[in-house]
């Protein structure tokens, strides 16, 4: 009896995965968290309209969703002053992601990250046999500029960036990508992550024209829009690198009821408004409770503040871990220096009280456990 047969580079793959959940945690814990402020997610949840279309939308769920997602396109356009021929709706930007490195990545073709960044993107570049081109961050920012020379030195098909940042919250200018796209190379593609840029100041989105075939850029309905479970997001693109798309995409892979949330929540904008106020009221607070404690922040641009621990990664991970023993979920970043910090979502009041009440203790416990 044989198994299935994989090819040499599936074989050589580790058995991991970009990051695990908190359900596995509270499974190993044997508790639920008190308060999850590790996922960036939206805890104040999507639009009263959306779940009310998602919920009108049961009844047929036992139709496909429209594999041209004609409706939602139409609507984005509108916002985004392009034609839905411009974009690609798909399973979140992790899925949209998955997408563009099919499509341009062949096994040994250069791509260019930053070390540290979105693990997500590497996880698809190394599954599609793509050479990974790492550069550290710089002074907490992801290097602009760095990234771009580095694509012209190793001929990349890709550069990934993300702005703002996750898992650092920090950002460039629109005005800085817009100029540094002059020094792309010829056949390179900027991806730009802009997951987090409806929390982020006026001037943060470059002003580029949707048929500039530079630049592919994804957004999702999973942080401000407060639907992360239903898995949608959006890129955009040139007319024909969205047609190119379409040869390898699945056409099938939405379902009805991501495509009646997402369309219901881009029409209330006042929602979205409020849960910016909201989000902002979070960030202050978690800057609040940080500093009551003796430690600093860094400026956020997304939904979750990063907070300097004050020492290496080993202490910020005794933090953490002396959070998640109190019930809170965080996260931090993975590479040093980075990894100094832990990284902790806006929520609610009664989530910020929770979180009030457990860092000093995490503080103590970490102080103990790395003394010397």
């Amino acid at each position: 009896m044989t198994g299935p047969r994989y090819p040499a580079l599936i074989a050589a793959l580790p058995a991991s995965v970009p990051f695990v959940g908190p359900e596995l945690q509270e499974r190993a814990r044997g508790a639920r968290f008190r308060t999850r402020l590790g996922a960036n997610e939206n805890v104040f949840g999507p639009s009263p309209f959306a779940i009310a279309a998602m919920q009108d939308e049961a009844a047929d769920i036992w139709k496909y969703a429209d594999p041209s997602h004609l409706d939602l396109k139409g609507a984005l356009a509108e916002q985004l002053t392009c034609t839905p021929q411009n974009i690609l709706i798909g399973e979140g930007i992790d899925g949209l992601l998955g997408y563009l490195v099919r499509l341009l990545v062949a096994p040994g073709d250069a791509v260019v990250t930053s070390d540290g960044a979105y693990p997500t993107f590497n996880y698809h570049v190394n599954g599609f046999g793509g050479v990974l081109h790492k550069l550290p961050f710089k002074g907490d920012h992801e290097d602009l500029a760095g990234l771009i020379a580095k694509a012209a030195e190793v001929d990349a098909k890709i550069v990934y960036l993300a702005n703002p940042d996750n898992p650092m919250g920090t950002w460039h200018s629109g005005a800085a990508i817009e100029a540094a796209l002059d020094d792309l190379p010829d056949g390179c593609v900027l991806a730009l992550d802009e997951a987090y840029v409806e929390f982020a100041p006026e001037g943060t989105a470059p002003q580029i024209d949707a048929e500039d075939p530079r630049v592919v850029r994804f957004r999702t309905f999973s942080k401000a829009y407060g639907m992360a479970g239903a898995r949608i997001g959006y890129a955009v693109a040139a007319t024909d690198t969205i047609k190119a798309f379409d040869k390898i995409r699945n056409h099938f892979g939405m379902n009805r009821f991501a495509l009646a949330g997402a369309l219901a929540a881009l029409g209330d904008t006042e929602w979205l408004q409020e849960v910016i106020r909201l989000t902002a009221e979070g960030r202050t607070e978690v800057n609040r409770i940080a500093a009551e404690n003796g430690l600093t922040t860094l400026p956020s641009a997304t939904n979750f503040v990063a907070v300097d621990c004050g020492k290496d990664g080993d202490f910020a991970r005794a933090v953490l871990a002396g959070l998640i023993d109190q019930g809170v979920f965080v996260r931090m970043p993975f590479v040093a220096p980075q990894d100094r910090c832990i990284r902790i979502s806006a929520g609610r009041p009664e989530d910020m009280a929770i979180l009030a009440e457990a860092l000093p203790r995490a503080l103590e416990a970490a102080r103990k456990s790395t003394a010397s």
